[in-house]
């Protein structure tokens, strides 16, 4: 999975998702990100693949049925702060129906809403 060679320091404050005129904001796990699988799948290795995403912010958990204190929890997987708006994947080099059909099979496992913008030249 992805995940910071190094970082600033080890755990972060969960912070709030801003935003105006916001549709769709989340976080979106190193696993979700995975998701370029499917995509590299129906493309069947051709073409070029770019994700725009990287999960750089720690997600910690307290171990279960600690008492109150003892600080805070070790991290659990990491996480891509994602607002709306954000291009999550580009594809080139394949048919624009092979790319349009492996985008959406890959937006199904997003737990954030999307849609496929095509750029025509």
């Amino acid at each position: 999975m992805l995940s910071p060679k190094r970082t600033k320091y080890r755990k972060y404050h969960r912070g709030r998702m801003k935003g105006i005129q916001s549709l769709e904001a989340g976080w979106i796990t190193s696993r979700q990100i995975e998701a370029r699988r499917v995509i590299t799948r129906y493309a069947r290795r051709g073409g070029k693949l770019w994700i725009r995403i990287f999960p750089d912010k720690p997600v910690t958990f307290r171990a279960a049925e600690t008492r109150m204190g003892s600080g805070k929890g070790n991290v659990e997987y990491w996480v891509a702060v994602v607002k709306p708006g954000k291009i999550l994947y580009e594809v080139t080099g394949v048919a624009s129906l092979v790319a349009k059909s492996s985008l959406k099979t890959a937006g199904y496992k997003m737990p954030v809403k999307t849609r496929i913008i095509c750029k025509n030249m």
